[in-house]
């Protein structure tokens, strides 16, 4: 089961500076827990800061002797292709308006990337999802499943559009009003993980890591 967080620092109180630092040990927790993505979505940051940020984040998702044991937390950059690049992130989380995924993988050796890119790809319908697949995502980002706290009257999916989801030719992940209750159904409906951002940014992420693969 895959956990994906996916950060917002404008949650947690206090001036740009401590938020950035609540965030910083929000990802060192994840990190430390065994979460294995965590999409930087920080999209309101200008890119000279976005990469400072980023270099902060890969320091702590990447500790010493790491590098060859699998043990490391994965970090996707939301949109900024360029900024991931520049920065040797993993990869790219894009919109369901975004460039592709395969336009992504075209870039990244010409940048000279070594690697190829993770890349995941939010959609909200079956049809999306089977989109993302055939341009080579990695996963799809699926959302919302369940009503969200901040957008009560967004149209959800539900678990029976997650079921549909989840039969396309990609990892599907739920997304959208997760929490440690209605997760299980989410996997029983076919999903490959969990995403969430309150779900990691509100609790104590070992408890939430231990429910969750328990």
């Amino acid at each position: 089961m895959l956990l994906y967080y996916i950060t917002d620092r404008t949650q947690f109180p206090g001036d740009e500076n401590a938020r950035q630092r609540a965030l910083l040990a929000k990802i060192t927790e994840a990190s430390c827990c065994g979460v294995d993505l965590v999409q930087l979505r920080e999209k309101d940051l200008p890119a000279r800061e976005l990469e400072a940020l980023v270099h902060a984040a890969l320091r702590i998702a990447r500790p010493p002797g790491t590098e060859n044991r699998g043990l490391t937390t994965r970090l996707l950059i939301n949109s900024r292709t360029d900024v991931a690049i520049a920065c040797l992130a993993d990869g790219v989380h894009l919109r369901s308006d975004d460039i592709s995924a395969a336009e992504v993988q075209k870039i990244w050796p010409q940048a000279g990337r070594s690697s190829r890119a993770l890349v995941s790809v939010s959609c909200h319908s079956a049809v999306e999802v089977a989109r993302a697949a055939s341009e080579g995502a990695d996963f799809a980002v699926f959302a919302p499943v369940f009503e969200k706290r901040d957008a009560p009257l967004a149209n959800t999916v539900g678990l029976d559009g997650l079921r549909e989801a989840c039969r396309q030719k990609i990892p599907v992940l739920a997304l959208g009003g997760i929490t440690l209750k209605n997760a299980r159904a989410c996997l029983d409906a076919g999903a490959a993980g969990i995403a969430a951002i309150r779900l990691f940014q509100e609790n104590v992420i070992a408890e939430v890591v231990r429910h969750l693969r328990g």
